[in-house]
């Protein structure tokens, strides 16, 4: 029982609170395109693997990094595909008092079980309509709507990340949407993040051979500020990593 592991490294505040191990697990469930790892979609990127026990002891052997509450966190490509070597890395990290914390899409059918295992929840909502969610990623977002729910109401931490998109998720009726939901998630331990179109992964397209389709996805500063207004005003907390 291995992980499979295409990169890894250190990383402050952006995967989960203070410095932070972070691992990159290989293959993922979504075709995003704008996606900035398409190597770890399994588009024929090489990784290589490593056991719990492995894994449990290289962070061990960091443990005088994770300054300011860090850890190890694990993202993707989508870490819940690999969701058995997943939780028995998670339970060894945290029998070692090293906090745990993952970045995910929220499509795992069983979040349930992985949710006592971590100490910080990073997931991602794409878009609150289902049909447009499956049409761009290839899934629906219901599974991802009621894992965001449990998050929620599980006493973690959770933060919500949100990319904004040009044609995808910008207008002003998909933002209604967005907000909608989130008048019925848990205010008490949530945060939501806004991210900005980038093309930092546009190259990496290109290497895997596969075509690189977003044309126009960049967003002004004035929409996202807009939005995040609008999400204070319903009385959640957004932040910016």
């Amino acid at each position: 029982m291995e992980l499979k592991i295409f990169q890894k490294g250190f990383n402050f505040s952006q995967d989960g609170p203070g410095n932070r191990l972070v691992y990159h697990l290989f293959g993922c469930n979504m075709h995003c395109p704008w996606c900035s790892n398409p190597e770890g979609m399994g588009c024929g990127g090489e990784y290589y693997t490593a056991s719990p026990e492995q894994i449990t002891e290289e962070a061990l052997s960091c443990k005088a990094m994770f300054f300011e509450n860090g850890g190890v966190t694990f993202t993707g490509g989508e870490c819940t595909l690999q969701a058995e070597p997943l939780a028995e890395t998670l339970k060894r990290l945290l029998d070692n008092n090293i906090s745990t914390a993952i970045e995910t899409n929220g499509t795992y059918k069983s979040f349930f079980k992985l949710i006592p295992l971590l100490d910080y929840i990073i997931m991602d909502f794409k878009h609150p309509d289902s049909d447009k969610h499956r049409k761009i990623t290839g899934i629906s977002n219901q599974i991802i709507k009621e894992n965001i729910m449990l998050a929620s109401n599980s006493g973690k931490e959770l933060l919500i990340r949100i990319p904004l998109i040009n044609g995808f998720n910008t207008d002003e009726k998909t933002i209604e949407e967005f907000l909608e939901f989130f008048q019925t998630v848990n205010k008490d331990n949530t945060r939501i993040e806004l991210l900005k179109y980038h093309e930092y992964g546009k190259d990496k397209w290109k290497k895997c051979g596969l075509e690189y389709t977003v044309k126009d996805g960049f967003v002004s500063e004035e929409i996202r500020i807009n939005f995040e207004n609008k999400i204070k005003d319903i009385g959640h907390k957004t932040v910016r990593t």
